[in-house]
């Protein structure tokens, strides 16, 4: 694999393996509490809207496979626990090394129009290179990695009140 593109694979890795570190140890109703403010997310939709986004944007866009996405069930997502998160970080990361590791790395200065099914609703579709949509990736993902460190402490706290 291209030395650059084992560093966004890598730091790409080590982001979601944070993010499901986050949800470990958190029962059921912690993770699926939502703080109490408008359009609050809960830690289980924070992850689940993070692993959709990594996955549609590495394998779909970066990488052009064909890729579902359904952003709007991220934000309904729930579960009684991490295990399907987790398991589905895995499989994407797994998917991730094989396709990263495929790209040739002139691939890196291509252009992709994304799909509106894999960017999502908002926001207007520009054509970016595969070296942005990784970028995009990290970027994104240490954002909502932010928000999730931040929701599970007050789901943490909500629950010893």
């Amino acid at each position: 694999m291209d030395a650059e593109m084992e560093v966004y694979g890598c730091r790409i890795r080590s982001l979601l393996e944070r993010v499901c570190a986050c949800l470990e140890g958190l029962s059921g109703t912690q993770l699926n509490w939502r703080p109490p403010m408008h359009d609050a997310n809960s830690a289980y939709v924070i992850a689940a809207h993070t692993i959709g986004c990594a996955r549609a944007f590495v394998l779909g866009i970066a990488c052009g496979q064909d890729v579902e996405r359904d952003r709007s069930a991220e934000f309904r997502a729930s579960g009684p626990d991490a295990t399907d998160l987790t398991a589905q970080v895995r499989r994407m990361l797994d998917d991730m090394d094989t396709a990263l590791a495929a790209l040739a790395p002139p691939a890196l200065d291509q252009r992709r129009l994304p799909p509106k099914s894999l960017f999502g609703e908002e926001g207007e579709l520009k054509e970016t290179s595969v070296r942005e949509v990784l970028l995009d990736v990290v970027e994104h993902t240490c954002l909502h990695l932010g928000q999730l460190q931040i929701t599970r402490d007050l789901a943490l706290r909500e629950s010893q009140a």
